[in-house]
């Protein structure tokens, strides 16, 4: 008999421990920077790479790494790619030079994108099928609670103690993670491991469904609005509403509940109408973008804009996943992978597009209103996906 919390798993939580320790890793790295900049007199450009090669390992690892291990236990695969996570914020924590730093951060990313691709389809067999949405939605729950504790996490530890404590500490989740997955999460049965220990081409059959494809579309629009707005967010917030730098933890604190919250509720309203969770939450997200642009001078009006991003930014999240993996049928494995590679996508695309809005002199208000463009794509994109499933249904 399973061991449960609540009414839930203990294995799903023992995946979102795991998410929280990736989380930390992707989010901590920001509030260290400076320090790791200093320490190995690199300037702030380079010091970057620690952030942007992370990302891009991230989406090659979400699908390269995730060909590879589809044909083993998904027990052992989780419990190997925390190894590798380990392992990584090892190399990081004890780091010589810059270079084997951003080493140690390519080898943590590796395992970001399969551990959530993987770790989504497991979830989703610990439930019953009313509760896929909640289960994807605890697995990425770590993330969220890492977005908001990773960066104030992170920059107390470098303070206090130097930026190798965070990586150490890091590791140390990742034990913990680890030893959750061991005890909980079940090994698959023979049966299990016979259906998803198919060829790689097997696995890419998946891609032939038009869904597939739009559904990887509609994650890389709808979450490179969000993210294309909270790249800058600091920017807008200081030089636009004229908040003090002081107050950024909050405000940052404040999103990250938002985005715990739109999560947890996400799942939910997932579990109950799929595509009427994903369409109302995009089509929210982007009345609050425009709502935040047209607003952002007014403090009050930035702080709930502000708020209402993080809560409509990540409530499709598990919506979306759980999107790709109903239309993928029997081979979820990679294109699960391929949707956690196309929010890194979308958070490159949205960095971009955000930035480039602010190179042309638009003001820092601009990525709101790029971010919103981008939104409206992913509705354009999910509209259409639909009235092609409409008119397959009526024929």
């Amino acid at each position: 008999m399973r061991k449960t919390i609540g009414k839930l798993p203990i294995a799903l939580f023992a995946i979102g421990t795991g998410g929280f320790g990736i989380g930390l890793t992707e989010f901590a790295i920001v509030g260290l920077l400076p320090n790791i900049a200093r320490d190995f007199s690199v300037s702030t450009a380079r010091s970057g790479l620690l952030v942007s090669m992370y990302a891009l390992s991230v989406a090659i690892g979400g699908i390269f790494i995730t060909v590879s291990v589809t044909k083993y236990d998904r027990k052992k695969v989780l419990m190997s790619l925390m190894l590798l996570f380990i392992a990584g914020n090892l190399i990081s924590g004890v780091a010589k030079t810059f270079d084997v730093m951003l080493i140690g951060r390519v080898v943590s990313a590796l395992c970001h994108g399969a551990f959530f691709g993987i770790g989504a389809v497991v979830a989703i067999g610990l439930v019953a099928s009313d509760r896929k949405g909640t289960a994807i939605s605890i697995m990425f729950g770590g993330l969220t609670v890492a977005n908001v504790l990773g960066v104030p996490f992170g920059t107390w530890l470098g303070q206090n103690f130097g930026w190798r404590s965070t990586f150490i500490t890091i590791s140390g989740v990742g034990v913990v993670a680890l030893m959750g997955i061991f005890l909980y999460v079940p090994s698959d049965s023979p049966e299990a491991l016979k259906s998803h220990s198919r060829s790689v081409k097997y696995e890419l059959q998946a891609f032939k469904q038009r869904q597939v494809w739009f559904s990887l579309l509609i994650t890389i629009f709808g979450f490179g609005g969000m993210f294309g707005g909270f790249t800058y967010i600091a920017f807008t917030l200081t030089e636009v509403s004229g908040f003090a730098e002081s107050t950024m933890p909050i405000l940052l604190f404040l999103f990250g509940i938002g985005v715990f919250i739109g999560n947890f509720y996400g799942g939910k309203a997932a579990d109950r109408n799929l595509n009427r969770a994903i369409t109302v939450s995009l089509s929210l997200l982007f009345a609050v973008l425009v709502f935040f642009a047209l607003t952002a001078n007014n403090k009050v009006c930035a702080l709930i804009g502000l708020i209402l991003m993080g809560v409509l930014g990540f409530a499709p999240a598990a919506g979306v996943q759980m999107r790709v993996m109903h239309y993928a049928k029997d081979a979820p494995t990679l294109a699960s992978g391929a949707n956690i590679a196309s929010f890194n996508i979308g958070n490159t695309i949205g960095a971009w597009l955000g930035g480039l809005f602010i190179s042309l002199n638009l003001g820092y208000s601009a990525p709101l209103w790029s971010a919103a463009g981008i939104t409206f794509l992913s509705l354009v994109t999910l509209f259409i996906a639909n009235l092609g499933e409409s008119s397959k249904e009526k024929q």
